[in-house]
């Protein structure tokens, strides 16, 4: 409509992001469903054992400016 101000989008919301990811052992390749806690950080990196295999991987996270996810394993 003519006249009216446009609204300006908002920034993503990151308390709206999912509360939960998948990632695949590098190890035994399970998939294995961790928490995402977008408080950490935009790019996080930690070492997790599989709770399928028990050998260690390393976490690793990345949240866009949209509030997507990607996490994914790497052998320690």
């Amino acid at each position: 409509m003519a006249g009216l101000p446009r609204r300006r989008r908002k920034p993503p919301d990151r308390r709206r992001l999912r509360e939960h990811a998948t990632y695949s052992c590098d190890w035994c390749h399970e998939q294995i469903v961790v928490p995402v806690d977008a408080s950490a950080g935009a790019e996080q990196e930690y070492v997790e054992d599989c709770p399928v295999c028990c050998r260690p991987n390393v976490i690793r996270v990345q949240v866009d400016d949209e509030g997507a996810v990607r996490v994914w394993a790497e052998q320690e």
